[in-house]
């Protein structure tokens, strides 16, 4: 019985190696496979340029609709954003009267906690 070392796709096995009546039949010692590497996560949206107060994903979640557009004027309690969070709907509204300066995120995309949602002036 013959120790051999073989490398396959860069992971290292350990096999044994019997050789009877001219054939060689080879078992490998009981390692698990080698898990495919997870896919690459998009890469982070740079960071817009904005101005003015951001109002923040307060959770992850998806954007189920998006309320306002740039310039538009809003009051406190205005509903910007609906974020959906573990099958809930939250509405993220407006910390006071302002200006939207800038919207950072469209229906349907996908958002971490902290993320920038709209930035008012």
């Amino acid at each position: 019985m013959k120790n051999l070392k073989i490398t396959v796709n860069g992971v290292a096995y350990d096999v044994q190696v019997e050789e009877t009546d001219g054939s060689a039949v080879t078992t490998a010692d009981p390692v698990a496979a080698p898990k495919a590497a997870p896919a690459p996560k998009a890469a982070p949206k740079a960071a817009a340029a904005t101005t003015g107060e951001p109002v923040k994903a307060p959770m992850p979640g998806t954007i189920l609709n998006v309320n306002v557009t740039a310039g538009q004027a809003v009051k406190k309690g205005d509903v910007l954003v609906v974020l959906e969070a573990m099958k809930m709907e939250n509405e993220i509204k407006s910390p006071k009267d302002a200006t939207v300066a800038s919207v950072a995120v469209n229906k349907g995309e996908s958002v971490d906690t902290g993320a920038v949602l709209v930035s008012l002036n």
